[in-house]
């Protein structure tokens, strides 16, 4: 598996946060400072990276029966290590994220990489994995934050330091969080929108044509119908033929 690719599915196509919603819980709580967006992102990556790499280089020796909670203790591990370093290092980052530190070894995101990803790949192949669904996850975060922040309390990073003159007490509080992130999620979905657009004009199709089954994933889950509609038979058609030649 090429490495690069891997890394840039977890930073934009599949990002944790964007397109897959997971984790979402302490996004939304700790992003009302740049300096906790980062914290968190930051810790979420280091636990990530280093429970893919311990679970793929002993994922032969763990027996299936038993290894979500060897997945969980592994995880708890690395969540109590980075937990300690906050704070012993950094005590002021450590209480303003509160639990949600803590709370990073029952995190979607790492549960779900190590459950479908790390314990069926190679070393290296996990590394570029938990790099890119950890940095993109962090990006996300700081990009909350920086809006949250600024909005909320007219400064940025340092805190008396006014940047605007004003400021909004609706970014600062909970609802502002899920403001800031349908609003980048509307981004991301516009993006996406437009470079399909231009690969359907590259292609000679018009940019707003439907995909259709056709060029559907989840085509073959979804029964006769979908099947014949993804050749060009209309269902309807075939059932009527269906119906004729039972003699009805």
């Amino acid at each position: 598996m090429n490495p690069i690719k891997i890394f840039l599915n977890g930073l934009v196509k599949e990002n944790p946060l964007l397109v897959l919603m997971i984790g979402l819980c302490s996004s939304l709580a700790v992003t009302t400072r740049v300096v906790n967006g980062i914290g968190m992102g930051l810790s979420m990556t280091f636990v990530l990276l280093m429970s893919e790499i311990v679970i793929s280089l002993f994922r032969r020796l763990i027996p299936n029966s038993i290894r979500i909670p060897v997945f969980i203790i592994v995880i708890a591990a690395f969540t109590t290590v980075i937990d300690y370093v906050l704070k012993a290092r950094l005590p002021d980052l450590s209480a303003a994220m509160g639990v949600f530190i803590p709370l990073i070894v029952v995190n979607c995101i790492i549960m779900g990489r190590v459950e479908s990803f790390a314990s069926k790949q190679s070393v290296g192949s996990v590394i570029p994995d938990a790099l890119g669904m950890g940095l993109g996850y962090t990006w996300v975060l700081t990009g909350i934050s920086a809006i949250r922040e600024l909005l909320g309390s007219g400064s940025l990073i340092v805190p008396g330091v006014k940047i605007l003159p004003f400021k909004i007490l609706f970014f600062s509080m909970p609802p502002g969080g899920f403001f800031v992130f349908a609003f980048f999620v509307a981004i991301n979905l516009a993006v996406k929108r437009s470079s399909e657009n231009s690969a359907r004009q590259k292609a000679g199709r018009p940019a707003d044509e439907e995909a259709g089954c056709a060029d559907c994933a989840a085509a073959s889950f979804c029964g006769s119908n979908a099947a014949g509609a993804a050749g060009g038979a209309n269902p309807a058609d075939s059932a009527k033929q269906d119906a004729e030649g039972a003699g009805v």
